[in-house]
């Protein structure tokens, strides 16, 4: 049976977040630009619009696409996912990382910050090193568990 550690309900939650505030403040800069009269009086008083209003008159071009793009990466991210599987441990359906490569697993600040790091020999006998995190990926105390106990 193998384990999976999806991707953090925190990283996910990032993203929706800053979404919705370059949304919200692009939606406000149309507002203010073009809608509200005090605020269109005030910062263009001989009809020539100043810098805080170009930026208001701008800023929509930049920020609803850069809030559909961090949409478009949130959906990535949160397809990502680590699988122990009985013979490799496989991260984002890219890396595989056979256990018996796995050359010594750092856990000691496991419990502080959330995150271990795995020293491995990759397929050209390199030595490399991969921090995973719990802010990346959620149920990682089984995984390293499991890691754990397939290398002892």
């Amino acid at each position: 049976m193998a384990l999976i550690a999806p991707s953090s309900k925190y990283k996910k939650n990032t993203y929706l977040v800053w979404v919705v505030l370059c949304a919200g403040f692009a939606a406000y800069c149309i507002y203010d630009a073009h809608y509200n009269e005090g605020f269109i009086k005030k910062h263009s008083p001989d009809g020539k619009p100043d810098s805080t209003m170009m930026f208001n008159l701008k800023a929509p071009y930049v920020l609803f696409p850069l809030a559909a793009l961090l949409g478009v990466w949130m959906l990535v991210v949160s397809k990502r996912k680590i699988t122990a599987e009985e013979t490799a441990l496989v991260i984002d359906g890219k890396i595989n990382i056979a256990y018996d490569s796995i050359e010594k697993i750092d856990k000691t600040v496991f419990d502080s910050k959330g995150r271990f790091i795995i020293t491995y020999k990759d397929a050209g006998g390199k030595e490399t090193s991969r921090v995973i995190s719990d802010k990346d990926y959620d149920n990682l105390p089984a995984i390293l568990e499991h890691l754990v106990a397939k290398i002892s």
